[in-house]
This record gives structure tokens, sequence and C-alpha cells, in this order.
């Protein structure tokens, strides 16, 4: 199914490229494409109790698909004003299209590194949306608010960056999968899935 097709059934529209010139630490806005979704999916199960953040979530999709296909809690934070905006647009289309799906879909404007983690989200997604320096310190949060609210955390990468991998090493994540994506004709071209138990923090005394 082509990406316009996807975007029709699910009442949105997400297709196409943004640059952001003039900005240092965020990347221009791509979306992840269906087909890497429907892989990582078959592997990996959104779970009744999970809260879904996708940081940098552009237009909405990763988030709106999570929201159509398991029916949980999502939360997209994204800092270009007119992709915000297109992210809005997106959601109250889907919110028409999807009435019947009670669980919530909160969008917030601004720099991931200023969000504060919340108790409930426990599963992070991740398209290489900004820096490693910002990365560190959204990854420093997530840490920060397991110890404070003790809870098993899941980190899912999306086109792994080496740079990304070894800010996450700083920490006693455990990569509990690694998913390719069919036909892929770029090494990068995968899923890493990290996972942070409330007892890793603990032991590492962290």
């Amino acid at each position: 199914m082509s990406a316009k097709r996807y975007d029709k059934e699910l009442g949105i529209k997400t297709t196409g490229l943004r640059e952001w010139s003039g900005q240092r630490h965020y990347n221009r806005y791509e979306a992840t494409p269906y087909e890497a979704l429907e892989t990582l999916f078959k592997s990996y199960k959104i779970k009744k109790h999970h809260r879904v953040v996708d940081f940098g979530c552009g237009r909405g999709r990763v988030a709106l698909f999570i929201h159509r296909h398991f029916q949980v809690p999502v939360l997209g934070i994204e800092a270009h004003d007119k992709t915000y905006s297109e992210a809005l647009e997106n959601k109250r289309s889907h919110r028409l299209k999807n009435k019947r799906i009670p669980a919530s879909i909160w969008l917030k404007y601004g720099l991931a590194e200023h969000y504060e983690i919340k108790r409930q989200d426990n599963c992070f997604y991740f398209f290489n949306p900004f820096s490693s320096n910002v990365f560190a310190k959204v990854i420093k949060n997530i840490v920060s608010s397991v110890k404070r609210v003790p809870r098993t955390v899941d980190l899912i990468l999306y086109y792994p960056l080496p740079e990304y991998k070894e800010i996450v090493r700083q920490y006693p994540f455990r990569k509990i999968n690694k998913i390719r994506v069919p036909g892929a004709q770029d090494g990068y071209e995968k899923f890493i899935i990290y996972r942070l138990k409330e007892e890793d923090v603990e032991s590492a005394g962290i």
C-alpha cells in the first residue's frame, strides 16, 4: 500500500519532506515509512499499559499509527511550528475517523530536551529527530524519571546512528531486539529496541 493510501486510511496527511535550514540541532522532517512500521510491529507489540512518546513526531504518522492499531495513549513532541500545526490538523481528522478509540492523543510544541518525562511515559520512539547532544539530554531525562518513579521503559530507535547507540550504552539499557526492514539497501535501515528496568538502574547506582 502506498504512503498516500495508508494516510487516507488513517485520515491524515504525512507524506513529503521538510528541510529545516539554519537549525543546528534539529533535523528535517521525514516520516518513518509505513512498511518499516509494519515490520516493527510484527515483532514488537505495544502493550495496553504503554504510553508512547514520539520525540520529533513531525506530522504525527507514528503516534497516530500506534493509536489506531494498538489503541493506547500517545504523545508527540514537535519543535517546528508549521509541522506542529499540520500534526494538530492530522490529530483532528484522525479523531473524526476513529471516534471509537478512547485512548488519548496529546501533541506538544517545544524542544524535546525541555519535555518533562511523566510517570506514565514508558515507551519512547526516535527516528533521528535531532543531534546527538539533544538525544543525550533526552536520554538523561528518561533515566532520571525512572530513578524517581521506578518502572520498565523501552526505547525504539529507527535508523540508529552510531552516536545514538553510544549514548544509550552509557546507561544500563539492554538491547532486546534488532529488526531489519526487508529489502533495505542501507545497513542502518533497521530498528533497535532497548529496555531499561528499574532494578538495572538501582544495581548500576546511577
